[in-house]
Order: C-alpha cells, then structure tokens, then sequence
C-alpha cells in the first residue's frame, strides 16, 4: 500500500517536516514492514515553472519535419526574471524549440528552464540547434513522469488550471508530495486504505486520528431507488456471495471533465494510474475508505440489477476486452441483458461509463471474501478491488463510500445527486469474545494492567465491557481478523509495543535432543554431501509419464498418482512417485549452461496413493474434529516416504596436467547405494535388475536381507537419455530411505579389532553366466565360517579358456582370528568349505 503523505496528513496528526522514511518508521511500531518510498523530486529537479506562450514561428526542415521556435513568458509581465543560471533570459523571456503542435499563442504550458532534471537524469540546458538557441523545454506529461501521454505537452487549462504565470509547476502539480509504500499482511485488509493506515499511525506515535468516514454526511435511510435484488441461491460454505448493495444515481455528469491535480497526483503516488474523472473518483474513494465501488452508465443498463451465481454456457466480455467463459461459482452482477460484471473483480464492457455518460449509477457492495477469491484466480483477474474484497471489506462503510463518491461527482463532474437511493442486505452479527484477565500476560510474557489492555482495545475501535472475569470485547466492523482471544492479545502486545515484550531464550527440557530417525537421515545425507555429491530440491510436480516411467519398473503399467486440482502448469499436474524425474531436469538444465560433470541427489517426500483417498466431505469450521474425523482425515491422506536418489553425469573430476579423468559408471550408482547401507547399518542384496527407466544389462536391484526391494541403481536408459537430452551413459541410484530406516539398528556396534595377522586367498570360480556374483559371494560367506572377516569380487571374464554359457569370478578372501595367529592349513580349509558351498548351490568349479 502506498500512502500519500498529503493524504495522509489529512486525517492523522503527521509533522509538517516528516519524511516518507519517519512515516514507515512510525508504521513499523505496529508490525507494517517497510518497502519502499516514492518521491517524485528523486528524479525531477526545478525550475519547473508555469509559462505562457508568446508567439510561434513554424519553421519546416529539409528532413520533413516541421518545428515551432516559441518565445514562452516565464514570470509575470512586467516583472524581471528572478532566477539566475546558464541560459535563463533577464527579461523573462525564453526562447524554446519545440516539435509539438498541440498548443497555440495564450496557452499556459509547463516549462522546465536551464539546470532542471528530468526523469532519467535528463538535465535541461541552453543549446543551438535548427538555427536557434534554444533555452528550456515545454514539457509533456511523460517528460515530467507524471503520465504516459507523449502525443503532446501538458496545456494547463485542459486539465482546468488557470495559474499566474511564473507559478511552480512542481507544487501546482503536487510534485513536492511523496509517498510511503508499506506492506499490508493478508489479515489486515483494513490498511489498504488511507483510513486504516491513518488509524494505525496514530496507534504508533499517540497523536489524534479522524475517521475519514466521520466526515462523510449521508442520508439515514435509502429508499426508492434503483431496483436491486440479492439472490445468490448456491453460496459457499453456506455464506451469501454479497449481503449488502447500495446504489445510488447521480444524473447530469459531464465525464469529460479533467480530472483536477490535486487528486491525479494523489492516485499517481499511491500507484494508480489516471484514466478518466469518473474512473478517477470511484479509485480515489476506494483509497481513501477501503471500499471498492464500481460506476455503470445508467442508460445502458436494461432493467433492474440481480446479484446472483452464474449458470452453465454463460460469458462476459469484462472492461479488458476479453470474454470469459463463466464458472457456476461465480458471483455475477446482472441486468436484463444477463451478466454485466463479476462482482468485486471486474465489471463488463457493456455498461462502462464513457465520455458521452451523462448518469452514473454507483454500486458499494459488500462481497463474501471466498467467492471473490475464487474469481479472481479462476480468471487471472487481479485488480485493486478483489484485493481489498478477498481480505474483507468493511460492512458498515458502503453507504458512505457511495455518498463520498456522489458528493465528489457533484463537486467535480458538475453531476446532481438523485434523493432516492437503494440499500439491500442485512448486516452480520458483531463479533464478540471474551477475553480472561490473566489471558494476555501469560500468553505474551508481560503484566499488561488492565488499563492498557482497555486503552489498547478501544484504540482499535472495539467496544470493551468488563466482566466477571476479564472483558467481552466487540470487535469493531473493519477488523474482520479479530475472532478469538489471542487475536486480541496479539493486538494489546502491538499496540503496547513489540519492544516492551522480554527477549528470553526458550531452555532445551533435558533428555531429548534427535529422534532414532533424524539422526539417521541427517548421518545418511552428511555422508552423501561429505562424499563429493551435491544435494539439490526440485519441484515435486511431474507429467503423468514421468510418474509411469520411473514410479514403476515393469514398461507399460500405469503408476497410481495424485492429480493436482490447480497445477502450476498442465505438464506438471501430478505430484511425484519418484524423485528422479525432478532431479534429472535439475542436471539436464545444469548441463544445457554449460555444467558437465554433475554428481547431484535429493532425499524428498514422494507420494503413493492407496485405495481410500480424501473423504467425502470436509469437517465444518470453528470446531475442532472429533477422534474419528481425525482418523478418516488421516486415512485419506497418501502414504509419503523419504525416498533418496543420485544422478551422475560426465566425470569424477576435472581434467588436469597428468590427470585423466574418470567417467561416472554404473558402478558408482552402486558405490552410493552401498555407502547408504554402511553408513545405516543396514545389509544391501544386490542384484541383477530391471527397470523400465534403466538400461536392460545395466541395472542393479537393491534388497534387504528380508527380501523386501527398496531401490534401484544402475545406467539411465538409452533412450531416455536421448529424449531428455542428457549425456549418454549417464547413472543413477534411487531406494527407499524409509524403508532402510527401518531395517537399520537402533544402534550400531563397532566390531572389535583383531590385533592377529591377517591370512589371504584368492579363488576364481567357474558358474553359469545367468548366475548373479552377489549370491555367488553369499554362498561364500556362509561355507567359510566365523573365520571369514571379508570377501569381495575382483574380476569376472568369460571368453577364451572358458567353456561357453559359464564365466569366471575371482574373489579375495581374508581370514582372521580374534585369538589366535591363523594357520595356512586353517585359512585353507575355511577356502574349501566356502567354495564347497558354492559348489553344492551352483555347481561351481574352481578354476
């Protein structure tokens, strides 16, 4: 929200001398963050002054082009030039070369003199040029950053200034103001508005505020006026879309009518743009209360008004040209003709007033927050309304924004005020709460008395009885946000002052510190990130291939998933079942800027639906679920394990003088499984696998010793690759970090260090080609007895010397004992029990 200070200081008691930056320091006090100031004189220096044109010569140019060379009085005649400086005329007098046309002799224009800054750190200057010496500029509203028209210059008269020549443009203009620009939360609609924040302001520095609305004189009653009707027969959540209309006729407007400077420079700093007089009341008014109002053109309406929810097949062409199909939820303004706007968001083409409108009907309607909401995102429709309506609207303000906006038609726009008028609707209940003595200390750590607690509430505009045990508070209209007791002691504890709230550090209870399963991921993750990969997030949003590509490891079987009911984009509008389709376009787009060696992973929630999802209805608000709610809630929510995956690209290192690089293989997607289960204490099977998004002999399955798979890893897919345009041969591992938790130990161990020699052996075993090494080395770890301490394969081959179907695995072996140096016979026999076993499943030969 951008605040005018001029504005500003109409209704709350700022110091003359007060900067943008001491009003946001101010709103600070009372939780508004600060962002930014907006000051005109930033950017565009004096002298600016008013001048009147003498005379004008057209000289036209060998290039087509025809100037005028201008001789502009710039103080008043008879008077001599006060200023001093390069180029500015003792006699008052300048000489200017001007390219526009859009003026003539009498015409009072704005003209910046030599040594005045333009916008853009344009500096103005005497300088030759087309055979003149020309000393200033006649300024176009663009040049001087008060508008976009560039057609021409600004005549003063056109926007009905008559000023004595030689007058500051820049105070004429309201250039001198300046705006502070604040951050308004979404719970506090009411600061959208020059009456909320002017409120707030005295909250923070003590002075007077007056109620802008106060000064609003507006009829009792309204009876007889335009027909309006409130039918909204399918309301969310049980809620009319609109409970209030008020209407109101102003006849005989002129709208073309400038819109005077005062209000234009105000509506430019609090960053709406000025469009037409009617248009700029109806925003100004909106600023000033905080209620949005829309203006037809009275003539073009076709019988009476119908506030009601849209049926199947309708459409409006809304004031931005375009037509939009309408949705059954949304709240429409109608007339006989059907849909005229959608109500808070945007009104329709047809009815909007126009420079020939001569009578103006004024709506200030107050609309329900969610079906605006709706609206408005369902259309791609932001605009100034819907924000104030989705965040509430003041109920009890409607009829005197109208009547603001009537008085100012009458003022500005030369309009007569018709004495009928309509109000419909009935007002909500005022919210109260009760709000225990004691409650507020406790709840924020100081002993309020009960004093402030009173002063802060009435500040706020709530009325304040005392009761028994504390006080029943009403809250006031515009705080739609206060519903409970902590909203109050939120509010007591801002306005007594943040800075009066003790700063104490909460203390740890003792005995408590990680869970089993944080501790767990947090050594798991340290151990990849320690390892050289790197750790990313994507989004977990992915097609509807991806998810029944990797989410399963047979080809062709769809992947149960979650649709999105508002995705981001139509490609993305599932959530994930696998963390590989996210992190494969983080390396993909990694490696399209240039980033070739990539070792990346994630650990992230994936999400599997089972057979009950959601429920059937939704629990009612304002009361807390029972048990069994709370247990269909839960059971209707998919499971989400952590699961972790890896992506390896190019090479394990950067080429260097005597150093060739590595590149990744599928033997590092098995190195980070492996490393996974050592640093988790957890025994991985692996073996030959397949999957779908991996290549057909190039795949590794990963188990528990249970039988349970959790993961696979291995080399991407050839295809795959090609579609996604990665490198080729490019790796990757992905399992189930859940699931190893799980099997993990609740602690792990350390085995104790023999200090005996180690005993060696090697054996190479001849087996047939189809049978997987992993149990190969299992049969071997069982046959060999306690004194086995490792074993692991060291080369496999299959070719010359082997018979064919069969193939070679050599394996190394060490023997030790925990109490005793090892004998060679005894290292040997515990070998020969190792490959009898191997020999007794498989058939295995030594070679």
């Amino acid at each position: 929200m951008r605040i005018p200070l001029s504005w500003l200081r109409e209704f709350a008691q700022v110091p003359a001398g007060a900067t943008a930056e001491d009003v946001m320091a101010d709103l600070v006090k009372v939780g508004f963050e600060e962002e930014a100031v907006h000051r005109p004189t930033d950017s565009l220096q004096g002298p600016v002054v008013v001048g009147q044109v003498l005379s004008i010569v057209k000289e036209p140019q060998t290039n087509g082009k025809t100037i005028n060379w201008c001789q502009v009085r710039v103080v008043p005649e008879g008077q001599e030039q006060s200023l001093t400086g390069d180029g500015i005329d003792p006699s008052g007098v300048q000489g200017i070369i001007c390219g526009a046309h859009n003026f003539v002799e009498g015409d009072k224009v704005v003209v910046t003199l030599p040594g005045a800054v333009l916008p853009g750190d344009f500096r103005i200057s005497a300088r030759k040029t087309y055979g003149h010496l020309s000393a200033g500029m006649i300024a176009s509203v663009r040049e001087l950053g008060i508008g976009e028209d560039h057609d021409g210059i600004l005549v003063l008269s056109r926007i009905g200034l008559d000023p004595e020549v030689g007058t500051d443009a820049m105070e004429l203009l309201g250039l001198y103001d300046e705006a502070a620009e604040i951050n308004v939360t979404p719970d506090r609609g009411y600061a959208f508005s020059i009456r909320g924040v002017a409120r707030e302001y005295a909250h923070a520095t003590g002075t007077s505020f007056t109620d802008p609305a106060s000064k609003v004189q507006a009829p009792e009653a309204l009876t007889g006026g335009y027909s309006v009707k409130l039918n909204d027969d399918a309301p969310i959540y049980g809620k009319p879309g609109c409970d209030r209309f008020v209407a109101r006729t102003v006849h005989g407007v002129d709208a073309t009518r400038p819109t005077p400077p005062w209000m234009s420079s105000r509506l430019r700093l609090a960053g709406i743009r000025s469009i037409s007089l009617p248009v700029d009341i109806s925003n100004y008014v909106m600023l000033e209360l905080g209620q949005p109002l829309h203006f037809y053109d009275q003539d073009k309406l076709s019988g009476g008004i119908v506030v009601r929810r849209a049926v199947a097949g309708e459409k409006l062409k809304t004031l931005d040209g375009k037509e939009r199909a309408l949705d059954a939820e949304d709240l429409l303004i109608t007339d006989g003709s059907g849909p005229i706007g959608v109500a808070g968001v945007m009104g329709g083409a047809s009815t909007e007033v126009s420079g020939t409108t001569s009578t103006i009907l004024i709506e200030a309607a107050h609309f329900e927050e969610v079906s605006i909401a709706r609206s408005r995102r369902r259309h791609k429709l932001p605009s100034e309304a819907s924000k104030r309506f989705e965040r509430g609207v003041d109920w009890h303000v409607a009829h005197l924004a109208a009547q603001r906006a009537v008085d100012l038609l009458v003022e500005l726009a030369g309009g007569t005020a018709a004495a009928e008028g309509t109000d419909v609707g009935t007002a909500p209940d005022p919210v109260t709460v009760q709000l225990p003595a004691g409650f507020a200390a406790d709840r924020i750590g100081i002993d309020f008395s009960a004093e402030q607690i009173v002063t802060s509430l009435e500040d706020l505009g709530a009325v304040v009885v005392e009761s028994a045990d504390g006080w029943t508070v009403t809250a006031p209209s515009w705080r739609m946000d206060l519903e409970t007791k902590e909203d109050l002691s939120e509010e007591i504890a801002r306005l007594v002052g943040y800075d009066k709230i003790p700063a104490s550090l909460p203390v740890a209870p003792p005995g408590r510190g990680l869970t089993r399963v944080q501790q767990q991921r947090r050594r798991l993750l340290q151990a990849l990130a320690s390892s050289g990969l790197t750790e990313v997030l994507a989004y977990p949003f992915v097609s509807k291939s991806a998810n029944d590509t990797f989410g399963g490891p047979e080809e062709g079987t769809g992947r149960a998933a979650l649709k999105l009911a508002n995705p981001i984009s139509e490609e993305h509008g599932y959530l994930r079942t696998s963390i590989l389709p996210g992190l494969i376009e983080v390396a993909k787009r990694n490696h399209s800027r240039g980033f070739r060696d990539l070792a990346l992973f994630e650990a992230g929630l994936v999400f599997l639906p089972g057979d009950t999802l959601g429920t059937a209805t939704i629990p009612p608000l304002g009361a807390k679920p029972g048990s069994e709610v709370l247990d269909a809630l839960y059971d209707g929510v998919p499971e989400q394990p952590l699961f972790l995956a890896a992506v390896l690209t190019g090479h394990d290192s950067p080429a260097a003088p005597g150093h060739t690089p590595r590149a990744w293989d599928w033997a590092d997607a098995l190195d980070i499984a492996r490393l996974a289960g050592e640093v988790l204490g957890v025994d991985l099977v692996i073996s030959q696998g397949r999957h779908q998004a991996f290549h057909p002999g190039r795949t590794a399955q990963l188990a528990l010793r249970s039988g349970e798979i959790v993961g696979y890893a291995g080399e991407l897919h050839p295809k795959l690759l090609a579609a996604q345009d990665m490198p080729a041969r490019s790796v990757a591992v992905e399992f189930n970090a859940d699931a190893l938790f799980e099997a993990a130990a609740d602690v792990i161990v350390a085995k104790h260090i023999s200090t005996y020699p180690v005993a060696t052996q090697d054996v190479a075993l001849v087996v047939p080609r189809e049978v997987p090494a992993e149990e190969v080395l299992a049969a071997l770890r069982e046959g060999a007895g306690d004194l086995l301490e490792d074993v692991a394969l060291f080369d496999e081959y299959a070719g010359k010397g082997i018979e064919e179907g069969r193939k070679s695995l050599a394996f190394s072996m060490r023997f030790r004992a925990a109490d005793r140096t090892l004998t060679a016979d005894e290292a040997s026999a515990a070998r020969e029990g190792a490959v009898a076993v191997a020999h007794e499943r498989f058939g295995a030969v030594q070679r």
